[in-house]
C-alpha cells in the first residue's frame, strides 16, 4: 500500500530531515538517507535494507520500472507532493527519489593477502567518498576508517556514487592497534607523506598483503601511526607542497594494484 504525504510537517518527513542533518540521529536510529535514482537503486541492488521509500509522481512517470522495483524492495512507500520533495532534498535539483536505509554491518578482519587503504582522521565527506569510489573502482580489498567523518553523511554517499554501499568498510577505534594486528599477520604497512626523503611509491614492491595510510587533510598522519609504517611519497616535480587526500590516495592505490 502506497500512502500520500502532502505536508512537510509530516512526522515521517521530519525524521528524514533529522537523519539528513545529524550524524548523532543516524547513529541512534541505525538509519541513513539516500537521495537520487542511482543511489536508491544501488541500495536495493546491493541488498541494503530499505525501510522507507519516498518518491514524487513525476519521478514515477519518468522512471516507472525503477520506481516499481524500489516499492517492492521497501518496507513502506510514500508518494510525496512537490513541496515535500523540497523539504526532503539535500540537493539543488532533486530527482524525486529518497530512501531511508538501515546501516550495514562492518566488514570482517582484513585478509592478510589483501590490499587496503586506511584513512586516519579524514574529515571531509567529499574526500572520503571520492577515496572509497576510487578504491572500489580499482579493486582495493577494503577501507579501514579511524575517526573519520560519518560514512552515512549525504555528501559522502553522493561523492562515492554507491561505492560506500559495496566497498568493505572496517571501523577502527584504535588505528595503531589495528595496524599492529595487520603487521603481525604478515602485512606491510605504508604511510604516505610529502617528505621527499621517503621512498617513491613507484619503487615499492606491493606484492602480498599491504595497507596504505592516508592522513588528515590538515595535519596528515598522526606521529603514533607514522611510527608503525614504512614511509612512501608521490614524486612531484611542480611547486605544490602536497596533494589533496583523495588524489594522493588514488595514486597510491593505483601503484598498489598495478603490480
Amino acid at each position: 500500500m502506497i500512502l500520500n504525504i502532502d505536508s512537510p510537517a509530516n512526522d515521517k518527513v521530519k525524521r528524514v530531515v533529522r537523519l539528513l542533518s545529524s550524524a548523532r540521529a543516524r547513529r541512534e536510529e541505525g538509519a541513513f538517507v539516500l537521495e537520487g535514482l542511482r543511489l536508491c537503486c544501488d541500495a536495493a541492488a546491493c541488498g541494503v535494507p530499505v525501510q522507507q521509500f519516498f518518491f514524487t509522481e513525476n519521478a514515477r512517470l519518468h522512471h516507472p520500472q525503477e520506481t516499481a522495483r524500489l516499492i517492492d524492495a521497501a518496507e513502506a512507500s510514500f508518494c510525496v507532493a512537490p513541496m515535500v520533495e523540497k523539504r526532503l532534498s539535500d540537493t539543488d535539483h532533486p530527482q524525486g527519489f529518497f530512501c531511508v536505509c538501515s546501516v550495514f554491518p562492518p566488514a570482517a578482519a582484513p585478509d592478510p593477502q589483501g590490499k587496503y587503504i586506511a584513512l586516519d582522521c579524514v574529515r571531509d565527506p567529499a574526500n572520503l567518498g571520492a577515496i572509497c569510489r576510487t578504491a572500489e573502482a580499482l579493486g582495493i580489498s577494503g577501507a579501514i576508517l579511524f575517526d573519520c567523518c560519518d560514512v552515512y553523511n549525504p555528501k559522502a554517499q553522493r561523492a562515492a556514487m554507491g561505492s560506500l554501499l559495496r566497498l568493505p568498510l572496517l571501523f577502527s577505534d584504535d588505528l595503531c592497534r589495528t595496524l599492529t594486528d595487520c603487521r603481525v599477520r604478515g602485512m606491510r604497512i605504508f604511510a604516505t607523506t610529502p617528505d621527499a626523503s621517503a621512498r617513491p611509491v613507484t619503487q615499492i614492491d606491493f606484492c602480498g598483503g599491504a595497507v596504505a595510510v592516508i592522513g588528515n587533510e590538515a595535519n596528515g598522519i598522526s606521529p603514533a601511526v607514522m611510527s608503525l609504517c614504512e614511509t612512501i611519497t608521490i614524486p612531484m616535480r611542480g611547486r605544490a607542497e602536497s596533494l589533496n587526500a583523495a588524489m594522493a590516495a588514488a595514486l597510491t592505490m593505483w601503484e598498489m594494484l598495478r603490480q
